[in-house]
């Protein structure tokens, strides 16, 4: 028995130092560890969601301050309550220069991070477009692996983050707030057009009623903008992850979607597609990896250059990359 097999018996038997460092050995950049790591996800891949419809993948999103992590911690200690095992992937940004992080998503989901049904992983984005880490697919199979029927996937809310996020859950619940005159300030168009449930948080004491107001309102602009005939109607809901309040409400609408997936054959659709939406991903990164073999990486400082001195057109200095990197494959 290889020493991947024995990585793979660990995770599967749920043993948590095995998955710590399943996961570490997913995100590490080393190509030793990453052919590992392949090999190990083959392995585990008939136990993941992708071999079972048992397992739930929820993305939970929303602009900073938004009390994600607090609705987090309460959402998932109910789930616990009810039998279920959750894994939590906490993306945290990183610096843009040092490519450090806080990496405090424990701290502030303090009753998860000591249970034994939860496992609450917080991983740097380093730079990763859209806040989502790199890894964070392959981190999701492990989970699954070890046996936790619930994964939600928390984002840095940077923009793509939506987006990306979409790409590998089955639902999309974000949060938002209503703390200003227009409820639908700042409220972008595809978050409407991507979102399966909408949870208006922090709905409680003085801002109960701005927050019911900002619930029918965004009802109403997503009645407008997906028509009636839709089939799927984002429900919009108003909750307190702080008090516990509604968030059973949040739950029940996530599982509705769930079973309209279900009802509709879009479940298995939806994730065989998030597999080759995998497979573009790991295409591109890889194409940008080889940008730092040394030979090549040597024409990007110099086609770099020529830019910054006016030597080049942007258009010049990407074919010479281009060029470059097509001797380097020979």
């Amino acid at each position: 028995m290889t020493a991947t097999d024995d990585l793979a018996d660990g995770v599967r038997s749920g043993t948590r130092s095995a998955i710590a460092r399943a996961i570490t050995l997913v995100e590490s950049r080393r190509a030793d560890h990453q052919k590992q790591a392949q090999q190990l996800l083959a392995e585990l891949l008939p136990d993941t969601g992708n071999g079972t419809r048992s397992v739930q993948r929820i993305g939970i999103s929303g602009v900073p301050g938004v009390g994600k992590s607090t609705f987090i911690d309460q959402l998932g200690s109910n789930l616990i309550g009810d039998g279920h095992r959750v894994a939590v992937l906490a993306v945290d940004p990183s610096s843009g220069r040092t490519g450090g992080s806080i990496l405090g998503d424990k701290t502030r989901m303090g009753r998860l991070a000591i249970s034994d049904d939860a496992f609450v992983r917080p991983s740097p984005s380093a730079g990763t477009l859209g806040g989502v880490a790199k890894a964070t697919r392959e981190t999701m199979l492990v989970m699954e692996a070890a046996g936790y029927d619930v994964v939600l996937v928390e984002t840095v809310g940077v923009g793509q983050s939506e987006y990306v996020v979409a790409e590998m859950v089955d639902t999309f619940l974000f949060l938002t707030l209503a703390r200003t005159g227009d409820s639908l300030q700042g409220m972008k168009r595809g978050i409407l057009e991507l979102a399966d449930v909408i949870a208006v948080n922090k709905a409680d004491e003085e801002h109960e009623d701005g927050s019911e107001r900002a619930a029918r309102e965004l009802s109403g602009a997503l009645r407008l903008l997906r028509g009636a005939d839709d089939d799927w109607q984002a429900p919009v809901v108003t909750c307190s992850g702080l008090h516990n309040v509604n968030l059973d409400r949040v739950w029940k609408h996530v599982n509705r979607h769930r079973d309209w997936l279900d009802a509709h054959g879009g479940l298995e659709a939806k994730r065989r597609e998030q597999m080759v939406q995998w497979t573009r991903a790991m295409v591109r990164d890889r194409l940008l990896a080889r940008l730092t073999a040394a030979g090549v990486r040597e024409a990007v400082r110099a086609a770099e250059q020529a830019v910054r001195a006016g030597e080049q057109t942007p258009d010049q200095a990407a074919n010479a990359i281009l060029d470059q990197l097509d001797q380097a494959r020979g």
